[in-house]
């Protein structure tokens, strides 16, 4: 991450976004809404209706490869590429990487080569980056690296949740089972359509995942992927050390006063599944119906 001091001397910050998907296009918008960083270009391997909405944003568009057939490829569909993803690198302070997972390390040597800091999103392994990250765990323990991973979207959930808790108790101890949703809800390739599908390694990737955020905290987790595409489910028991003096109503006051936390009773509001807590979401103007916090049911 940058530190203060590479703000004040560069002004603003030069970002390059390397995928505009799913997960790109949020970054883009999120960087595209500070003062101090400017979107220089966001990327796509071929021309598709993806590319609408990054013309239509004004984000320049550059080819995620250096090929001057797949370059040329976007002029007869209508788009204007400023050329290949060394050309975006070039006028880049730092690139956020938000290709399909498994392919960092290949991407992390072209950055490397071409001089500039970089971010990785969960997809990728920690040893890959030597950093994990999430701004509710460890955000002054990244300051000043030369590159981070964000971690998954159940792992950063987890991470609002329990890192409150440790540092209020001290230690943890936890259970979990992550009920995810099979697949984006833009993404027809994915499924299971009519099973429930459990990942068969123990631990899931999330609880190690958690730990190389806050390694004090002792956590086990299982996940299971269900047919749905409206959001993940945490299923969380956690065990306090003796003489902690928490209470359910200290912990949700705990909870309540935390960034990106919602706090709701079922049974007073009628938001008792995830399809209701999609459409308040929808309901309260969220851009593509997102929920940015976590929503914790009181009950």
């Amino acid at each position: 991450m940058f530190s203060h001091a590479t703000w004040l001397s560069s002004m603003v910050v030069k970002v390059a976004i390397n995928g505009y998907g799913t997960i790109g296009k949020r970054v883009a918008d999120a960087v595209d809404a500070q003062d101090d960083m400017e979107i220089v270009g966001v990327t796509k391997t071929r021309p598709s209706f993806g590319c609408d909405l990054a013309v239509r944003k004004g984000y320049p568009l550059y080819c995620t490869y250096d090929s001057e057939e797949k370059i040329a490829a976007f002029g007869p569909a209508g788009y204007d590429c400023k050329g290949g993803l060394s050309d975006l690198l070039s006028i880049a302070d730092i690139v956020v990487d938000c290709s399909p997972g498994k392919v960092g390390a290949q991407n992390k040597d072209i950055y490397d080569k071409a001089g500039v800091r970089w971010i990785f999103q969960g997809g990728e392994k920690h040893a890959m980056t030597g950093m994990s990250y999430t701004s509710s765990g460890n955000h002054l323990e990244n300051m000043n690296v030369r590159g981070t991973r964000v971690v998954s979207c159940n792992t950063t959930g987890l991470s609002r949740t329990l890192v409150p808790l440790l540092h209020a108790c001290g230690s943890l101890s936890v259970e979990c089972t992550m009920i995810r949703r099979a697949a984006d809800p833009g993404d027809s390739s994915k499924g299971p359509i009519n099973a429930i599908k459990p990942v068969l390694k123990v631990p899931s990737h999330h609880g190690p995942d958690v730990m190389t955020i806050r390694p004090e905290i002792d956590i086990n987790s299982l996940a299971v992927a269900v047919p749905t595409t409206i959001m993940h489910v945490h299923a969380i028991v956690a065990t306090l050390p003796k003489g902690h003096g928490m209470t359910t109503e200290s912990v949700l006051e705990l909870w309540s006063q935390q960034p990106r936390i919602v706090i709701m009773n079922g049974a007073e509001t009628g938001i008792t599944t995830t399809a209701e807590v999609m459409e308040f979401s929808r309901d309260i103007g969220r851009k593509w119906g997102d929920l940015h916090e976590i929503f914790v049911w009181e009950d």
